[in-house]
């Protein structure tokens, strides 16, 4: 006998799995078929430089501001046809796992499917064949060597999951088509009625079976599914009773419309599209280290943040209750480019020092700059306070709540003291010259 769909008071009732607001950081990585093209003309307009947009926004009519590009460079090909090309002949997914290990994460979600519905594992759905890692380009489980990897290294392993095909859905964003071609969604597409059950609810349960993914960032659904057309009580029912996974898995909230920020585990905000959520509920900022999640050859060293602006957002993020997701976007060869890896390798330098003000924080609730001053972040774990600082050697004043007591002060990184003044409602410090590397310094402040 089927088990009756749960209420969303039963779902909303389910506590988020400690390890994930206790983990902070993480590590995304969009990679697929639309690593092959990696290309997509940058764009100031919100989202608009995304390359992993390729299929519906530069081979198709969404957004379109490349014109005739795929045709130039590609003639008569279809979007399909670069499947053969993403090889990841390069992949090394213990040293990819080493990678975000050093760079300080403490998980890693993979695209297993995004919006062009081509499935970096070896699916068995019929609807798949000849669309997925192990029928055609890499011919290997890329998801299941990535995840046994990842876990090796003593990381969490999650999976994006894109709710709707292109190839299949359609959306008001589009006048009630589709985002690609419609040539394309005829020759690929399923009848729109009969994807819940034969492509979403198949591949939810498999993926979930096969690879007990710690966290689930479902996407898309919040544009155009309806909560009934998604079966997302059915299949969140179904994952946390019944899963390998049950106990440690966060699923976001984007799978159906009007999902965003009302249910879910955790909350998901994209380049801080969303302001955040405080400590409401668990929520989590994603960005790439450019302006693309996919990687994009149009990119170039200036389009990418510094390693003290990844820092800070990392900082600000976590002071502010949140998790922060940082995208990497390997090439179609499987290699993850020298200067994403610089920039973790960096974001890991500082994190080495200072994790403690990160791992397994909470805001620092009741206390704020005096001052109002811009650049300072509080974060706390038990008895201690961290004013993470901006620049560094500039004189910090911090309000406090009354009965808070500072016994002493401490540059987190070298250990050496720092003098305080001390009030009933107030404590003010000069915090310490500014890192070479141009990151944020920390001041630990011990409570009685």
């Amino acid at each position: 006998m089927t088990a009756p769909e749960p209420t969303w008071d039963e779902i909303d009732a389910r506590p988020c799995p400690t390890w994930f607001t206790r983990a902070k950081f993480g590590i995304f990585i969009h990679w697929g078929v639309f690593s092959v093209p990696a290309w997509r003309t940058l764009s100031n307009e919100q989202f608009g430089s995304y390359a992993e947009w390729y299929y519906a926004s530069v081979y198709g009519p969404y957004r379109n501001a490349d014109g005739d590009f795929h045709q130039r460079h590609y003639g008569d090909a279809l979007y399909r046809d670069f499947a053969k090309d993403f090889t990841a002949e390069l992949f090394d997914p213990d040293r990819w796992a080493d990678l975000f290990k050093r760079a300080g994460a403490r998980y890693v979600v993979l695209t297993s499917k995004h919006h062009d519905g081509y499935c970096l594992w070896p699916t068995d759905n019929p609807h798949k064949k000849d669309w997925n890692a192990g029928d055609v380009g890499p011919r290997r489980d890329l998801v299941g060597d990535l995840a046994d990897a990842v876990r090796r290294a003593g990381l969490r392993m999650g999976l994006y999951y894109s709710m709707i095909d292109w190839e299949t859905n359609r959306s008001h964003r589009v006048d009630g088509g589709h985002f690609i071609p419609e040539r394309d969604a005829e020759l690929f597409g399923i009848p729109e009625e009969d994807y819940p059950t034969e492509i979403l609810e198949e591949q939810w349960k498999d993926f979930n079976t096969r690879y007990a993914p710690s966290v689930i960032y479902t996407d898309g659904g919040e544009w155009d599914l309806t909560e009934d057309y998604a079966q997302t009580r059915k299949l969140l029912g179904w994952l946390y009773s019944q899963a390998p996974n049950r106990d440690e898995v966060v699923v976001n909230d984007r799978m159906h419309v009007g999902m965003p920020g009302t249910h879910g585990d955790y909350y998901s905000t994209e380049y801080q599209d969303v302001e955040g959520f405080g400590t409401a509920h668990p929520w989590e900022e994603s960005r790439g280290i450019g302006g693309s999640y996919g990687f994009n050859r149009a990119e170039n060293i200036e389009d990418y943040a510094t390693a003290p602006e990844l820092v800070s957002l990392l900082v600000r993020t976590v002071s502010q209750g949140g998790n922060f997701l940082l995208n990497v976007g390997p090439t179609a060869d499987g290699r993850i480019d020298v200067l994403q890896q610089e920039r973790l390798l960096q974001i890991g330098a500082w994190m080495d020092d200072h994790g403690s003000a990160i791992y397994d924080t909470t805001p620092a609730a009741g206390w704020s700059p005096a001052d109002g001053a811009e650049g300072v972040h509080l974060t706390s774990a038990g008895s201690q306070v961290f004013a993470i600082v901006e620049g560094g050697a500039r004189r910090i004043a911090l309000a406090h709540p009354e009965g808070a007591a500072v016994v002493s002060a401490h540059d987190l990184a070298s250990g050496g003291t720092i003098e305080v003044e001390a009030s009933a409602s107030s404590v003010s410090f000069t915090a310490p010259a500014p890192r070479a590397d141009g990151c944020p310094v920390v001041v630990r402040l011990v409570l009685a």
